[in-house]
């Protein structure tokens, strides 16, 4: 058997893990890394290479707490406007380049789970793992009937490593809560249950398989779309067996024009087969990230894991596709509804905020890319925004908002000019026409209807008062007097810096405490008040960043 070099061990890859250590792992963790990042901007910001260095060091600790926060982390990396390019570059590394583990582990398990060796299944087996993932790792190989196929082995020990870290997050949740009372209104348990509930889904091979299926039976007349197929003869609840699909990383824009593909036309087949699964199948693939997308040399989109699959029930499909084809229209009423309905947005004093927020963004953004300097005219709906936080994130809607924001950082790599409009054009045409088996029933036929209909329904003379009048508003060119306002945000800030001086005073006096009582031997004191020096900290640091984000918004004129 051909030799290869054995991975680097991580602490989380092994059988047995303590819920105590694996807390402090974590807790430790996310402290050193959040102290770098304010340390740096104490000095003053960080440079490049210094964002680049603390970039680096994210992916190894992500690498070495495992698959729940490596799942994390790519998510992440496909948000190309949220983070700094230095950021996102190294947490590309997480899509393709997790650890593998030790071939051996990885034909026992096959031949385990199979009940035969790996000889006697198939004719030819590469021990090089064609990629590593958080959850598994794949190898090529060939069947007896010659058919090419590829192998996922599912990693040893998940299920333990799962059970230990849904443990030390759900205790984290707990004295988040505590600690913030207002957090609970994001049901943050919600939506833990929800996330573990997806990625135990994910380490039962046996749902995977049959999630492909459906999926494949959804896009059947779709020849844009592939899914590889399934072996359900070599296919278990840790061994799955599937065609062996090559092609080019979606996100790989030089390599998809050097084959001479357009990746535009790429980008707006990856929109419109997104459209589809969430508008009319209610059955999508949460976790669109660029490991999980190829292209094949024709120009088809293929879709490889199908772990993180998501489910959209009725009344959320309708109200969803109120919202999608009142985007369309640009109707401001109907979008701050059908987000209300969804539980996106919890309902104001006055809405007027959040409905001129939506009216921006309908009229500048959704023909064009997002240039954030034009926020610069929505200065008091931002600070609205940031005093009320009208918006929420119910767990049913946390895998779509993840597959819409993974996908919508593709797609900006694929067309740095994409907007959304215009790339679901062939979506609505296909609609409108009514091709596939009952397609036009129900919201979508109503919301068809409605869409075909608005651009011959004239606005009166009122309307476009109000209209033009909104607009000046906007530009600044009709202004109200806002001392009031001035006056309260600068009240504010101060208090939030009083705040902070409070707590850096009171983390100061309980750490000199306790460093004299820790000289003077009262061990147990010492500890106390050490304990009450990292939470001055805490408070601190959440203080001056609040104070950090309200001079930024001071900043915007």
């Amino acid at each position: 058997m051909l030799k290869i070099s054995q991975p680097r061990s991580r602490r989380w890859q092994k059988l047995t893990y303590s819920p105590i250590i694996r807390q402090i792992q974590v807790f430790m963790a996310a402290t050193r890394f959040i102290a770098l990042l304010l340390w740096d901007r104490w000095r003053g910001g960080a440079s490049s290479a210094l964002k680049r260095k603390r970039a680096r060091g994210l992916v190894q600790t992500l690498l070495k707490l495992g698959p729940t926060f490596i799942k994390i982390g790519q998510s992440l990396s496909t948000r190309a406007d949220l983070l700094p390019v230095e950021y996102v570059e190294a947490l590309e590394q997480l899509q393709d380049r997790v650890p593998a583990f030790d071939v051996d582990e990885a034909i026992a398990i096959i031949e385990l789970e199979l009940g035969a060796s790996v000889g006697a299944i198939f004719r030819n087996f590469d021990p090089l793992p064609l990629a590593a993932a958080s959850l598994g790792q794949v190898h090529r190989a060939i069947l007896h009937t010659q058919e090419e196929v590829v192998i996922k082995v599912q990693r040893p020990g998940l299920r333990a490593l799962f059970d230990v870290d849904a443990k030390a997050i759900y205790r984290g949740i707990q004295v988040t809560e505590f600690l913030f009372a207002w957090t609970r209104k994001y049901e943050l348990r919600t939506i833990y249950g929800e996330f573990f509930r997806i990625l135990y889904q994910e380490i039962d091979y046996k749902q995977e398989a049959l999630n492909a299926d459906r999926f494949r039976h959804n896009f059947v007349n779709h020849p844009d779309i592939l899914v590889p197929q399934i072996y359900w003869r070599y296919t278990t609840n840790k061994v799955l067996t599937i065609e062996y699909l090559p092609g080019i990383k979606v996100d790989n824009r030089e390599a998809l024009i050097a084959c001479g593909l357009d990746p535009q036309k790429i980008n707006q087949v990856g929109i419109c087969c997104y459209l589809k699964q969430l508008l009319l199948d209610g059955f999508f693939q949460a976790d669109p990230h660029s490991g999980n997308l190829a292209v094949t040399s024709k120009g088809q989109l293929i879709f490889y894991d199908f772990g993180m699959m998501g489910e959209i029930k009725s009344l959320a499909k309708d109200q969803m596709i109120r919202n999608f084809f009142a985007v369309l229209r640009k109707d401001t009423d109907e979008v701050v509804e059908t987000l209300i309905n969804m539980g996106l947005i919890e309902p104001m004093k006055d809405m007027t905020p959040v409905r001129r927020l939506i009216t921006f963004l309908l009229d500048r953004f959704t023909e064009r890319p997002v240039n954030f300097r034009e926020f610069t005219l929505i200065k008091d709906e931002l600070y609205a925004m940031f005093e009320e936080q009208p918006f929420r994130l119910p767990a049913e809607m946390t895998f779509v908002l993840k597959a819409l924001t993974t996908l919508d950082g593709i797609a900006r790599i694929l067309d740095p000019e994409y907007n959304f409009a215009t790339s679901s054009q062939p979506f609505v045409r296909e609609v409108a026409a009514g091709k596939g088996t009952g397609y036009l029933v129900g919201e979508t036929l109503r919301q068809v209807k409605l869409w075909v209909q608005s651009p011959f329904q004239k606005p009166t003379v009122t309307d476009r008062f109000l209209a033009q009048l909104g607009k000046r508003m906007d530009t600044g060119d009709l202004a109200f007097s806002v001392k009031a306002k001035e006056s309260d945000r600068l009240l504010e800030s101060l208090s939030l810096g009083v705040q902070s001086v409070l707590y850096l005073c009171g983390a100061g006096f309980t750490l000199i405490s306790s460093t004299i009582l820790f000289v003077g031997q009262f061990f147990g004191w010492a500890i106390a008040l050490l304990c009450g020096s990292g939470l001055f900290s805490f408070f601190c640091m959440r203080s001056i960043f609040r104070l950090s984000l309200r001079n930024r918004l001071n900043r915007i004129s």
